[in-house]
């Protein structure tokens, strides 16, 4: 027999973000408004730095949303900069399939853009990327 208990099912919205090295991997269910970002504190894994935070959280910002939603993240690669970015582009596509309307808010603030700059590679001969060693004349 199966049972149709609905207060047991509770709606999760996911949503992938990437920027440079970094895949953020985003849920949201409804809640109190926690970040939880690979089993730790959004506050502590961030280092405590409101510039992260607030960018990681822009989206709910923008749409009133801040203590509507527990976000769980899940979260490799590149530092924290580009996983807060990751997050940020990960929460905004969560919201686009919870509500079809905060689309175009978030796009008009450009949270749903991918930033598709990454590191470009060494080239044999140089010293890095475009660094080429000091010419000598003689």
């Amino acid at each position: 027999m199966i049972s149709n208990n609905i207060n047991s099912i509770t709606m999760t919205y996911s949503g992938t973000g990437r920027r440079k090295k970094s895949i953020a991997r985003v849920r949201l269910i409804p809640g109190s408004g926690k970040l939880v970002i690979n089993g730790l504190p959004g506050e502590s894994y961030l280092q405590f730095s409101p510039n992260y935070l607030r960018i990681s959280c822009a989206p709910l910002t923008l749409l009133g949303l801040n203590k509507e939603y527990d976000i769980y993240v899940k979260t490799e690669g590149g530092g924290l900069t580009g996983q807060a970015d990751a997050i940020r582009l990960g929460l905004a596509r969560a919201l686009c399939t919870i509500n079809p309307d905060n689309r175009t808010t978030l796009k008009s603030e450009g949270l749903l853009s991918r930033d598709s700059r990454i590191k470009e590679r060494k080239k044999y001969g140089l010293r890095k990327a475009r660094k080429a060693p000091q010419y000598s004349k003689r």
